[in-house]
């Protein structure tokens, strides 16, 4: 019988290791699976990548992970916050690298890679320090920079619902990154607020098949 529930955020986390390059789904605080990734923050961990849109905010466990010295280089598109983060420090200490990626090019890399495409053409960044040491070519008349997919061996992500197969929904704008990470991870683990019995979901409400889920943790049980 398949059933991808685990009782604890230990056993979700089960397998996270030095050296991880991990995704962590959500734009700002909205769908980011909070709890997955404070536990993160508690298992002493070094040398991660963490892919996701926002690394130097002040929410979520994030920042506390920057603080402690757990990452070792960060891939998204907006690395800072209003205020003084601890991102700002490391990085003008050269003591995490960052690499820095358009919105709109960070979520199609991450597609890419669930898809099974290698590469992409796109014109956002021509003509940037961004598209520095990057294949170029002129396509309809508009220079365009080669992008690669952009895969991790984990996603932490953030659903609605959920039943024992992995099928997912979210809720809202929740939705943003988390089903692109999902197919683009090796290991995806999701943290769910409605466990739902096997059925009870409309399959046309489904967005992330269970196909590309591998563990969910429920935040809150109700029927």
């Amino acid at each position: 019988m398949i059933d991808k529930f685990v009782p604890d955020i230990d056993a979700a986390l089960e397998g996270i290791g030095d050296g991880a390059t991990i995704m962590v789904g959500g734009f700002g605080a909205v769908g980011q699976p909070h709890a997955l990734v404070d536990a993160l923050g508690e298992r002493g961990l070094r040398d991660l990548t963490i892919i996701a849109n926002n690394a130097g905010g002040d929410f979520g466990g994030l920042p506390k992970l920057i603080a402690q010295g757990a990452i070792r280089k960060v891939i998204c598109s907006y690395p800072r916050a209003s205020g003084k983060t601890a991102f700002d420090a490391l990085y003008a200490q050269d003591r995490i690298e960052l690499e820095l990626v358009p919105q709109g090019t960070l979520a199609e890399r991450i597609r890419a890679a669930g898809a099974g495409i290698p590469a992409f053409f796109t014109p956002t960044g021509a003509g940037t320090q961004l598209a520095e040491g990057k294949e170029i070519r002129i396509i309809n008349g508009r220079p365009c920079i080669l992008e690669t997919a952009l895969a991790a061996e984990f996603a932490l992500i953030e659903a609605w619902e959920a039943d024992r197969w992995g099928n997912l929904t979210y809720r809202r704008t929740g939705r943003n990154f988390n089903p692109l990470m999902a197919s683009a991870a090796t290991l995806t683990i999701a943290l769910a607020h409605r466990k739902r019995e096997l059925g009870a979901i409309d399959p046309d409400a489904v967005i992330t098949p269970g196909l590309f889920v591998d563990r969910i943790f429920i935040a809150e049980t109700t029927s």
